[in-house]
């Protein structure tokens, strides 16, 4: 990427295991997030800011350089992590829902965005959750208040 652009591209993103099912379970949770935490310094204009989740799916805070393709790096990621578990374990423990959500958001607001994410089991437990930051799929979507 050229040194002469400009960018603050902030993405908070989301995403379901197969039929929304509790696969993340505490045992499980430490490699999941630590699959996403390595493979993200890996990959080339993404930096990861903070992930966590519940049993059915896990949110992330990161920031991208433009030429990141944000569809392809989640379809990597995905793919990636749950090929990678299912094999270490010589069974099939992981499988992601198809579709993502992602919302940008700049960069003054990526400490409440961190707060937010860091809370998720809490928020879930609470029922304080974002809907905002909790859709994983544009027929949720509701149409815009005029």
């Amino acid at each position: 990427m050229s040194a002469h652009v400009y960018h603050e591209i902030y993405l908070h993103l989301t995403w379901h295991t197969k039929e929304s099912k509790p696969l993340i379970t505490p045992e499980l949770e430490p490699e999941v997030f630590q699959f996403f935490h390595e493979r993200c310094l890996r990959t080339k204009g993404v930096y990861l800011h903070s992930i966590n989740g519940t049993p059915t799916h896990v949110h992330l805070a990161m920031n991208i350089e433009p030429f990141v393709t944000i569809s392809e790096m989640v379809g990597e990621l995905k793919g990636a992590c749950s090929f990678e578990l299912n094999k270490a374990h010589g069974k099939k423990i992981l499988e992601w829902q198809r579709g993502f959500g992602v919302v940008s958001f700049g960069k003054g607001n990526l400490d409440w965005i961190l707060v937010y994410i860091a809370n998720q089991k809490e928020h879930h437990a609470a029922g304080t959750a974002l809907e905002r930051l909790e859709r994983v799929d544009s027929d949720e979507i509701s149409a815009p208040v005029a």
